[in-house]
């Protein structure tokens, strides 16, 4: 009721929930009540109201003797620190968590599941390369030896493959087999939920406890002095400095021996063990840097100055035996003499936070640190040190008390005691003296040491006593001799912690006496205190504790004597118990005396003279007497009766009293108490004396204090106490909080009888309890809990509270209780709210509405049931609680909420501020009052008056109305219309209130029954139409279908009857659609979803699957909803190590794509189900949420499908539409990508931040070239999808970034277990999910027979399926799949080979992956149920032939891509394969055996090329020939040579030949043209690959396939998806992206001619546009780059040497990519063949021809030399731009320059050049990066024709710099320096000179010296015209330089001139002219006939 009235006011849509009471009725009444019982109703014994004995430290309480009649309020003080906790339990509270709690050993119950990726592969020795069998032309058949499969064992077989009678016992077999062994709680496995989104558990309080500070034991070990000769007494206490306070009672010790002891005996008539301790256990609350431990020695009495005393212990030492035997003897007699006084002696003192902090950094002290007292500390067994990282500041290492290494002081500074400066005051101020100063000034010190221990104290040491001397629990078992002693702490400031156990001491403190005036001889004075409790000598009290050797308890005791001192002070502290009751007479007496050391001839008797007395009563009205006084001293007698009176007001005498000078206060001293029963405030004090007046047994009139109260007067007292209770001081409150509450509580249950009256307290008593409340808040000394509660408040209420006892005396009945009520109805009362008037019970004057008929029912029902029930049958405990309690009167719970209802004003506002307390309180009080009802009589819904029930509403109403005022004060900006909306978007602060409110709802422990779930429908309804397993089930009404459907829908009617689920669920959809910032609305939903799902997977009650599944059907809505969410979820799986990653939108840059895991990346682009609604490539993204929080999102929907009812789940997947369908195939795909197990972690951080790097740049390359999606995303699927994952292999085992962890992974340095125990649950958690998703693939298959759309749903499920074996999965999972998968073989063969055709190549790759598995389970399923499908696809022989061609290339495929192939596991499985067809006895008569066998064997020698390419990973050319001869040997068979094109493509994407991978996919579209044109005759395909030779002519290989070889219509011949219009498209636009990459933007131009038209034929005018986008990309590059662009350098290689077998005397050009150096090729190939060859190679460096002869047979050579392209002067014409000159390059050119004489460099004259121009076999680029040299021509220059050849390239280039269209001055000027400048050597004058000077000898020569003539005339004429463009280029400050540039150049033209006009006149003859009769006008001669025919 109240929640619909919360939650109504804030949705829309209101629901009215189920009445659940009726609910349950009905439904018990209508049958199944047996389960009913179990499920829905709520357990009798669900509340649990339970005394706990309270733990005591002490071995018993500490209690007042027994046998006194204690007072009324100390009385209530011992029981209630000794009365047990009354705790309410909630029987099934949390039981969820606390399994959750409890997964700590959770690790060993689980199975270890093997991943291929965490198993270490054999490490096998990489065989070195061996060279033979190379040859280029050797066809097919590359292995020397065809490996012998039959030679092999084969693995174990999967038992009973084909032994089953039917589909149905094949799924119940395989159902089974995946139902063993399951972790039945998958939230177990599952991280934990973040603290503060787990469902909301109240902390528990801590219990109360008596307050102690951080312990310190310290053990006296010795103390020494040089001589010992009498003993000595020491105490011990601690002194704050900084607080100036001493800060524990005083601990006395002594260490003598017994001879010393023996001195004393007359004076010691018996030793206590306890006064023995030698150790005490020191707390400190406050540590503080000036905490100084001081240690006071005291000695006997005896005649002399404390100096002259100690004067012996200065100057002797223990060599001097006689003098110290008669010290000895002097000592003896005094102790016998004086034994019982004592006199102070010596004191020492160490900083005890000094040591601490030592020995908590471990730093040495040494001894020279005399200024602390000279402490050294020698440390002792190393403990670990705690948290080092704790004492970084100086002010922190005073913070760890109780972290330090034990450490043992030794004091060798003791100081002797100065007779004037013994009080407290001064011993502070020297203390701050040695704090500042090291010298200590004018202080004798005593040679001797002071050694202690001082340790840490956790756990209470054995036999240890507390302060009153109560052994301590453990107690110890033999009769320990020493004990150890608790000292009681004085805290430096207040301790807020109530008082927990009764403690009444009393400390009295002489300071000081002033005699100086009196003029007796008095000066060796001593005090005797004694405690009396009268006035005779006898009552003097043994109350007085003892001090060290000597008995527990004194009746008296005497202060130390200071030797001839007047007015002595004193430092003595005496501590009394104080009797539990204290009356008039007790008081303390003090007696003086003088005492004569020395005794005197005619004295015999007594040393002790009489001075005087003095006392101090310790009641004074009442009240405990503590603090400073002064007292008067009296001399002679005590008069009678003293004791009433203080000796200050002691009323005149007769005979007169004789007081020392006059009455004047002589005596100075103080007295304090630490009581938990004396409260030493006046406001506490006087409130607990007038309550007691009230209970009765008090005479009036009262006295309280100096006033007198009367009777009548008793009432209005009591008002005042109370309202002044919140004003005492907050330490006494504090400290006797949980009694004033008690007493509070009694008041507003109470009504008072006074004089007659009925006084109702009730309002007084509650407001007093609000204004505490109040100011407990408010303090700021008090500490909160987590939810920002009091945590004194939080501690009463679920430790202390328990009902107020009944009234004692008989009140008036009931009716007249109510009579003085002004009770109203709640409308009533809701009304008066408004108009604030207010009605309250402490105003009789009201009139009540009559009560009404029902509630007198309730009472008649009420009190019939009392009499009946005996009264120990409600009691609770031991003590029976009186009958009348649930009678007589209202109870308490309805009188709190009566008085909620009608407080007003502040009272009102803070009682609602603090709710929290006062809503416990009523829990709590009502949890007491149900305990109380017999339950079977009463029904549950009259456990509370209507009445009770009506306040609530009122207050739940007035609490949400509060809430609501205090948000729309934070959002004043919101108009004033403002009203709760359940959409109001802008307060996503209001929806996650919501969402707090309702998760702390759900974590009720019986939410489950609350939301009805038991009458949820946990299986499929009967359906009206035949069996499921029938094929008519299409039949079935539509209602039905509606009805299913509908339950996994939020409906009306479920959010009215599961009306808490509905509301969260509703909250959820709200919460998914909403764009909230950082999507932290849509965590806290989800959260809280999970953390429930959570709570119930892990609850006890939820064991049984038929429970779990009523549970499960609860949620189905919720699957619903997360399917319709898909979008959102995010597929990235959680990269937890980088940080949470909070913010859930996908970054756009690409630099911080998280690694996605590749198989996801595939699946969400190759999108399988096309139902995505963005491309995560394309960067586009929804609000998605975090990874982490889609993970628990999945995770709970996993749960929902663990555990719901099959049946149901099946008819649902059958009724659904298929669009639906698919998203939860989609929905199934994610969960395996999410779930996916990361892999052990290993230690090395480098390697995971190298990996992610470089992942993430393969990602982004793969982004690059895959984007788009249609054909070209099937391609990329095809290229990357599933042979990516291959080689994603490799990288498995460092895959970190998935790891499933969040606790623990912030964590870097991990133990190997722990890394371990982390892969374990991790495994386990990837086992069960992926087995959750296999379960439903498996429900939605076996329903395919009834569904409409079967074939494109058996697709959807095979489609998960490999996904699935894509990832990284468990060895059990991969069993359980590979069974699934052969089911849909056997179910659906025909099916899946002719409809899924490209499936059925995936699942071929995927199990020929697994056959070469090194894990041998994987392996053995992987070859059943590749057997099983070559089996089932032999019934239909194109489907066999097509399943052949599919593994064949899956192989090819395999191999090519995977560099970590294990060959020999693979060959292992096909001879397992060959031994299931042998052992097949039904196929024995057909072909299958011997096809199987044939493929085996064509398998076989495909895996033999992969030995080879094994050797050669490390030589890519090497590596690239050979896969380029395997796919040559596949020439008849398309299908194999485009998959190796394909795996070469991805060989050189590696390795960043872009290029050459473009034109692997161009050979592969080709061969595919040169298919389709067989098959269709289209005009706007390519005719075959003619149609590619302007990308390429090398494409024409790939037409040599003609139709004799093969016909394409042959059965399982290009039968891929690339051998069609959308694969050849796809290989064509992948090349482009290729060629793009690689810079040849002109042969994307090429590509996507023969694409574009393809593309208008089907007019894909979206395509087209993308197109030619790409090409204005690719065109705008070409003209930005222009002349930068650089292309491949080529490098001519020979081998020579018989060690490279083939490669012997063979040439090739190299392609390596643009810059690289000579020396970079060289140190490459050099590296490689020093692994095959060692020393044995050599480098030749020149590049002159090698001479075999001259070559050493034994090692092998290799020649690198540059090489240019070379191109005829007609190419030339034709290739104009840079790329013209570097695409299809067939012949390349190198010069070696050359002399006669055999150097190769000469001079001028004698240097020729050698010109080498060699032909390669297919032109650059081709699909591999080297290509072999056919052909070498090579011709000589002469050296006129060198001469020549470089004036040429001189005049060319400068050409070329003068007429750029922007000029470089400085390439300029370097061109003209190297021309026109004079000295350069060789420069063109010197050539001019060698060449020109004269003309040749020979005529040979003629036709050169010309052409060098005339080159030269070109040169000068080009030097004239950069020196003009130079003069137009250059700056002012080059003028110089210009002039002499103009000057060099005339110089040199004219010196050339003379050499350039001579011309060789033979050349220059006169042409003969034609006769011109003969001339016919038709026939024109050229000069050339003419020639001939004259000559």
């Amino acid at each position: 009721r109240i929640l619909k009235l919360h939650f109504n006011k804030h949705y829309l849509t209101s629901v009215e929930p189920l009445d659940l009471e009726e609910f349950l009725m009905s439904q018990l009444r209508s049958g199944d009540s047996a389960l009913m019982q179990e499920l829905g109703d709520f357990p009798d014994d669900d509340l649990k109201v339970e005394q706990v004995e309270k733990e005591c430290r002490t071995v018993r309480h500490s209690v007042p003797k027994d046998g006194l009649e204690l007072d009324p309020h100390v009385r209530d003080c011992v029981k209630s620190y000794t009365q047990p906790w009354l705790l309410v339990s909630r029987r099934c509270q949390g039981d969820g968590w606390s399994a959750y709690s409890e997964r700590v050993g959770l690790h060993k119950l689980l199975r270890k599941q093997t991943f291929e990726s965490d198993v270490e592969p054999d490490n096998q020795q990489k065989p070195s390369p061996t060279l033979a069998g190379l040859s280029d032309d050797s066809g097919r058949t590359l292995t020397s030896s065809d490996f012998n499969l039959r030679s092999l064992t084969p693995d174990k077989r999967v038992e009973g493959l084909l032994a089953f009678s039917s589909h149905e016992e094949l799924d119940r077999f395989n159902q089974e087999a995946r139902q063993g062994n399951r972790h039945p709680e998958l939230f177990a496995l599952y991280p934990p939920a973040d603290e503060e989104d787990a469902v909301e558990l109240r902390p528990i309080p801590d219990c109360p406890k008596e307050h102690t500070g951080d312990r310190i034991l310290i053990r006296c070990q010795t103390m020494k002095f040089e001589i010992e000769i009498e003993p000595l007494f020491a105490t011990m206490a601690l002194y704050d400095l900084k607080e100036k306070k001493k800060i524990s009672e005083d601990f006395h010790f002594d260490l003598n021996s017994e001879q010393l002891k023996n001195f004393l005996k007359p004076h010691t008539p018996h030793i206590d063990p306890s006064t023995q301790a030698k150790s005490a256990i020191f707390s400190v609350t406050y540590p503080s840097p000036d905490i100084y431990l001081v240690i006071k020695v005291e000695k006997v009495l005896q005649q002399g100055e404390i100096g002259e005393c100690a004067d012996p212990y200065m100057t002797l030492r223990e060599c001097d035996s006689g003098k110290l035997e008669k010290l000895r003897v002097q000592a003896e007699t005094f102790c016998q003499r004086l034994g019982r006084y004592r006199m102070p002696f010596a004191w020492a003192t160490v900083n005890i936070m000094d040591v601490i902090s030592t020995a908590a950094i471990d730093r040495d002290v040494t001894d020279s640190d005399s200024l602390k007292g000279g402490v050294s500390i020698d440390r002792k067994a190393q403990l670990p040190r705690r948290n080092s990282e704790r004492y970084n500041t100086i002010d922190d290492q005073f913070c760890n008390v109780s972290a330090f290494k034990p450490a043992t002081i030794t004091i060798n500074t003791i100081f002797k005691q100065e007779g004037d400066r013994l009080s407290d005051e001064d011993l502070l101020k020297f203390l701050s003296e040695i704090k500042k100063t090291s010298n200590q000034r004018r202080v004798k010190t005593i040679p001797g040491s002071i050694k202690l221990d001082m340790s840490p104290v956790h756990e209470t040491p054995l036999g240890s006593l507390s302060t009153e001397l109560i052994p301590l629990i453990p107690v110890s078992e033999k009769n320990q001799s020493r004990a150890i002693k608790e000292v009681l702490e004085f805290p430096s400031s207040e301790v807020y912690v109530p008082h927990n156990v009764y403690r009444n001491l009393l400390y009295v403190y002489p300071q000081r006496l002033n005699f100086v005036n009196r003029l007796t001889s008095a000066r060796n004075i001593t005090i005797k205190i004694q405690f009396m409790s009268g006035e005779d000598p006898t009552c003097s009290l043994p109350v007085i504790f003892g001090k060290s050797s000597g008995p527990e308890f004194l009746q008296a005791v005497y202060t130390p004597v200071t030797y001839h001192n007047k007015s002595p002070d004193f430092y003595e502290e005496v501590k009394m118990a104080l009797p539990a009751r204290l009356t008039e007479r007790h008081h303390l007496l003090f007696t003086f005396y003088q005492i004569s050391c020395q005794q005197k001839q005619n004295q015999s008797g007594s040393c002790e003279t009489l001075i005087g007395y003095s006392w101090l009563p310790m009641v004074n009205n009442d009240r405990l007497q503590t603090g400073q006084f002064c007292l008067p001293i009296i001399l002679d007698r005590l008069p009678v009766n003293y004791s009433l009176h203080t000796p200050e007001k002691l009323p005149p005498q007769n005979p007169p009293v004789k007081w020392m000078e006059s009455h004047k206060g002589l005596f100075n001293l103080e007295v304090q108490a630490v009581s938990s029963v004396h409260t030493q405030d006046n406001h506490l004090e006087r409130f607990f004396t007038l309550c007691h007046a009230l209970e009765g047994g008090a005479t009036f009139p009262l006295r309280v204090r100096e006033e007198k109260i009367q009777e009548n007067k008793l009432e209005h007292e009591l008002k005042l106490s109370i309202i002044s209770l919140s004003s005492s001081r907050l330490e006494p409150l504090v400290l006797f909080l949980h009694l004033v509450l008690d007493k509070l509580f009694t008041l507003i249950m109470q009504p008072m009888v006074i004089a007659g009256q009925t006084a109702n307290l009730a309002q007084i008593a509650f407001e007093s309890v609000v204004s505490i409340v109040n100011s407990l808040h408010n303090s700021q000394e008090l500490i909160r809990d987590q939810q920002g509660r009091n945590s004194l408040l939080a501690t009463y209420l679920y430790w202390v509270f328990r009902l107020p006892d009944p009234p004692r005396d008989i009140l008036p009945s009931a009716e007249s209780r109510y009579s003085t009520m002004g009770r109203a109805t709640a409308s009533a009362v809701g009304s008066m709210l408004l108009q604030s008037r207010i009605r309250s019970s402490s105003n009789p004057d009201i009139p009540a509405p009559p009560a009404s008929a029902d509630d007198a029912e309730v009472k008649n029902i009420l009190s019939a049931k009392v009499q009946r029930v005996s009264p120990n049958k409600i009691s609770l405990g031991s003590d029976p609680i009186p009958s009348k309690i649930s009678l007589c009167h209202c109870s308490f719970h309805e009188e709190l909420a009566l008085q909620m209802v009608v407080s007003t004003g502040v009272c009102r506002e803070n009682a609602y501020k603090y709710a929290w307390f006062f809503f416990e309180l009523l829990v709590k009080s009502m949890a007491q009052h149900v305990s109380h009802l017999d339950k079977h009589s009463v029904p549950r819904r009259n456990h509370f008056s209507d009445r009770f029930k009506d306040d609530i509403t009122t207050i739940v109403s007035v609490v949400t109305a509060e809430i609501g005022t205090i948000l729309v004060k934070q959002q004043k900006t919101v108009s004033k219309t403002f009203y709760f909306h359940s959409k109001c978007v802008s307060m996503p602060t209001l929806i996650s209130m919501r969402l707090e409110f309702l998760r702390i709802l759900c974590s009720h422990e019986h939410y489950l029954n609350l939301s009805l779930f038991f009458s949820s429908p946990a299986s499929a309804p009967a359906s009206p139409c035949p069996s499921i397993s029938s094929q008519s089930s299409s039949s079935c009404s539509f209602q039905e279908q509606q009805r299913i459907l509908g339950l996994f829908e939020l409906s009306q009617e479920f959010k009215q009857k599961h009306y808490l689920t509905g509301l969260l669920l509703t909250e959820l959809s709200a919460a998914l659609d909403m764009e909230s910032e950082g999507g932290k609305v849509q965590r806290k939903a989800i959260n809280a979803i999970y953390s429930l799902l959570c709570s119930h997977d892990l609850d006890h009650r939820c064991i049984k699957p038929e429970v779990r599944a009523k549970v499960a059907a609860l949620y189905l809505s919720l699957v619903g909803i997360i399917i319709d969410s898909t979008n959102y979820l995010d597929f990235t799986v959680s990269d937890t190590r980088g940080g949470k990653n909070k913010t859930g939108v996908p970054e756009d840059d690409l630099e911080n794509v998280p690694p996605i895991n590749q198989s996801v990346a595939m699946a969400i682009a190759g999108n399988p189900f096309n139902t995505l609604g963005r491309n995560v490539l394309q960067g586009k993204s929804v609000a998605t949420l975090a990874a982490d929080t889609s993970r628990h999102l999945l995770v709970c929907f996993l749960w929902v499908m663990k555990n719901a009812d099959r049946s149901l789940i099946q008819r649902w997947t059958i009724e659904m539409p298929s669009s639906l369908l698919n998203k939860l195939l989609e929905l199934l795909t994610i969960c395996v990508s999410c779930f996916e197990y990361g892999g052990k972690q290993s230690g090395d951080k480098v390697s995971t931040q190298a990996l992610q790097k470089s992942q993430q740049a393969k990602l982004q390359l793969e982004e690059a070239l895959l984007r788009g999606m249609g054909a070209r995303g099937e391609m990329m699927k095809r290229v990357g999808g599933m042979d990516r994952t291959i080689g994603q292999r490799e990288n498995l085992r460092w895959r970190k970034d998935l790891t499933q962890w969040r606790q623990t992974n912030d964590r870097q340095d991990k133990t190997k277990a722990e890394l371990d125990q982390e892969a374990l649950i991790s495994g386990n958690l990837a086992t069960e999910t992926n087995l959750i998703v296999l379960d439903l693939l498996e429900t939605i298959v076996q329903a395919v027979p009834l569904a409409e759309c079967k074939d494109s749903m058996v697709g959807g499920v095979l489609k998960v399926l490999l996904h699935s074996l894509t990832c990284n999965q468990s060895t059990t999972f991969l069993s359980h799949t590979f069974s699934t998968l052969r089911a849909l073989v056997v179910k659906f063969g025909d099916l899946l080979f002719e409809e899924e055709a490209e499936q059925c190549a995936d699942l071929c790759q995927k199990v020929l992956q697994y056959c070469s598995s090194p894990v041998d389970e994987n392996r053995s399923q992987a070859c059943a149920t590749l057997y099983l499908i070559m089996r089932y696809s032999y019934s239909n022989a194109s489907n066999f032939s097509r399943v052949k061609m599919q593994v064949t290339m899956s192989l090819a495929s395999l191999v090519g891509k995977s560099s970590d192939f294990q060959e020999e596991y693979l060959r292992c499985s096909l001879r397992t394969i060959l031994a299931y067809a042998e052992e097949d006895t039904e196929m024995q008569n057909t072909q299958l055996p011997s096809q199987v066998d044939e493929l085996l064997r064509n398998l076989n020698s495909i895996l033999s090329d992969t030995v080879k390419m094994r050797e050669f990973q490390e030589d890519p050319e090497m590596l690239m020939d050979l896969m380029y001869r395997i796919a040559k040997g596949y020439q008849t068979s398309p299908d194999l040579r485009l998959t190796w094109l394909q795996n070469m493509a991805e060989k050189h994407n590696n390795r960043k030949c872009y290029t050459e991978s473009a034109m692997c996919l161009v050979h592969a579209a080709a061969l595919v043209a040169e298919y389709l044109s067989m098959l269709e005759d289209h005009k706007y395909l390519p005719v075959g690959s003619v149609t590619f030779q302007n990308i390429s002519p090398n494409v024409l290989e790939e037409s040599a396939v003609s139709d004799d070889i093969l016909s394409p219509d042959e059965d399982g011949v290009c039968s891929g998806r690339y051998f069609t219009e959308s694969g050849l498209v796809g290989l064509l636009e992948q090349a482009a992206e290729l060629f793009s990459n690689g810079g040849l933007y002109e042969a994307v131009n090429e590509v996507y001619k023969i694409i574009i038209p393809a593309l208008e034929a089907h007019r894909d005018f979206r395509k087209l546009a993308s197109t030619h986008e790409k090409l204005q990309r690719a065109f705008d590059n070409i003209i930005q780059k222009g002349h930068k662009r650089m292309f491949g350098t080529y490098f001519r290689v020979g081998f020579y040497g018989a060690k490279f077998g083939d490669l012997d005397e063979r040439e090739f050009i190299y392609k390596e990519p643009a810059i690289t150096h000579l020396p970079e090729i060289s140190h490459r190939l050099e590296n490689f063949y020093i692994q095959c060859f060692g020393d044995a190679l050599v480098m030749i460096k020149d590049s002159t021809p090698v001479d075999r002869k001259q070559l050493n047979p034994s090692k092998a050579y290799i020649q690198i030399t540059y090489v240019e392209p070379f191109f005829d002067d007609y190419e030339m014409k034709d290739r104009l731009t840079n790329f013209e000159k570097n695409f299809n390059l067939r012949r390349f050119m190198y010069t070696t320059p050359f002399t006669k004489s055999g150097r190769p460099r000469g001079e001028l004259y004698e240097q020729y050049k050698r010109k080498t121009i060699l032909t390669t076999m297919h032109a650059f680029p081709y699909v591999k990066t080297r290509i072999n040299v056919i052909q070498k021509e090579e011709f000589d220059l002469t050296p006129i024709e060198v001469a020549i050849e470089d004036m040429q390239k001189k005049t060319r280039e400068l050409a070329v710099a003068t007429h750029r269209e922007q000029p470089d001055a400085k390439m300029l000027q370097m061109l003209l320096q190297g021309s026109v400048g004079a000295t350069v050597n060789q420069g063109p004058l010197e050539v001019a000179q060698v060449f020109l000077n004269e003309i040749p000898a020979d005529p040979k020569l003629f036709r050169h010296h010309n052409k060098l003539r005339l080159c030269f005339k070109e040169f000068i004429m080009r030097c004239g015209e950069a020196v003009e463009k130079n003069k137009h280029l250059i700056t002012l400050d080059q003028k110089e330089y210009q002039q002499e540039l103009k000057k060099n150049y005339n110089r040199l033209r004219e010196s050339l001139r003379p050499m350039l006009e001579r011309k060789i006149p033979e050349l220059y003859k006169p042409i003969i002219r034609p006769r011109l009769e003969k001339r016919d006008s038709f026939k024109r001669l050229s000069f050339r006939r003419a020639q001939e025919e004259n000559s």
